[in-house]
């Protein structure tokens, strides 16, 4: 595979899979002490990877979670973020500044905080009422952390007595490491064809629902155009038919990605709809991967990771392709802002 190094995916994506139960101890030992919400507070890409386990609480779970920026938290508080909170804050390097600025109200608040680091010499690596360590960088980090934010989710609903086949949904992201890579392996001879659909335009509405929705968004915003300066249009395909639709014409490049959950059928609107205007539609689809040995209910929980780890490969190719690699920056950590 083109720039990529197999056995480090491997080390981190089952790094990942080793926090398990680590993770689920903590969620325990919040709940058993009296914790009544929990608060998935990320900065930039990191928050928007939060989005899946956060979605699958708040449609599966009465156990109140909220997802909310931290910038804006430092400035406003939240009625709803108490001594009886659970906050949850990822952050690759560990030091990420609206992050770091909201770690010291949340101490004053009492409120119990698990980070989600790459590195344990930072801030947020020592901030953290339990810390959670699994190194990774720009390329693998999407599916760790994806991974242990839906170990979180479990954990509540496992405790909350609203999930009956815990172990066995467990059990099947065990496998998740070698599956992502077998995936990234058969999708590799189409990954370069994809690369080039992607920089034949220099705009791109990316479009999806349910769980893959915020895939669609951190593709198109922070790879896209924080790391090749591709101009894009996110936009959930639920809205697609209240505004965006107007912008699809000849020409136009359109983004689909589609996911297993029960929201599929908003993305097939989309599929329906688009070819009839415009000749630029191209399709991700989860369902044409193959992950043996995960149930129809678990292929539906890691569609976005399934897709984060089709689109390394993509992105791999798009930056050789472009002669743009993805650690190119204009402003980003380089300039005051």
């Amino acid at each position: 595979m083109l720039n990529f190094d197999e056995q480090r995916f491997l080390r981190i994506q089952s790094g990942a899979v080793a926090l398990q139960k680590h993770l689920e101890a903590a969620i325990t030992s919040c709940l058993t002490a009296g914790a009544e919400n929990i608060f998935f507070l990320g900065t930039g890409g990191a928050a928007i990877l939060m989005q899946p386990a956060s979605q699958l609480l708040q449609r599966r779970s009465r156990f109140p979670a909220f997802i909310d920026m931290p910038a804006e938290l430092v400035i406003t508080g939240s009625a709803h973020l108490t001594e009886k909170s659970i906050v949850v804050m990822p952050s690759l390097s560990g030091t990420t500044k609206e992050s770091v600025a909201l770690l010291g109200k949340l101490k004053e608040i009492g409120a119990k905080i698990i980070t989600l680091v790459g590195n344990e010499e930072t801030p947020l690596g020592k901030g953290g009422d339990h810390v959670f360590v699994n190194f990774a960088e720009d390329d693998t980090s999407c599916e760790s952390f994806y991974l242990q934010s839906l170990f979180i989710a479990l954990a509540i609903m496992n405790c909350r007595g609203e999930i009956e086949n815990y172990e066995q949904v467990i059990a099947e992201l065990s496998k998740l490491p070698e599956l992502l890579l077998e995936v990234k392996r058969a999708y590799e001879p189409k990954a370069e064809a994809f690369a080039t659909i992607l920089a034949a335009s220099d705009y791109h509405i990316v479009t999806g629902a349910g769980n893959v929705w915020p895939e669609a968004f951190y593709y198109g915003m922070c790879i896209l155009e924080e790391m090749q300066w591709i101009r894009t249009r996110p936009v959930h395909a639920s809205d697609f038919f209240h505004g965006t639709l107007e912008l699809v014409e000849k020409g136009v490049s359109v983004i689909l990605f589609k996911g297993e959950d029960e929201l599929r059928p908003l993305a097939e609107r989309v599929q329906n709809f688009v070819p009839n205007y415009t000749e630029k539609l191209a399709v991700l689809d989860t369902a044409e991967f193959a992950l043996p040995g995960l149930s129809p209910e678990v292929r539906a929980l890691v569609s976005p990771i399934v897709l984060a780890t089709v689109l390394e490969r993509i992105s791999a190719h798009l930056e050789v392709m472009r002669n743009h690699p993805l650690t190119m920056r204009r402003y980003y950590k380089r300039v005051a802002y």
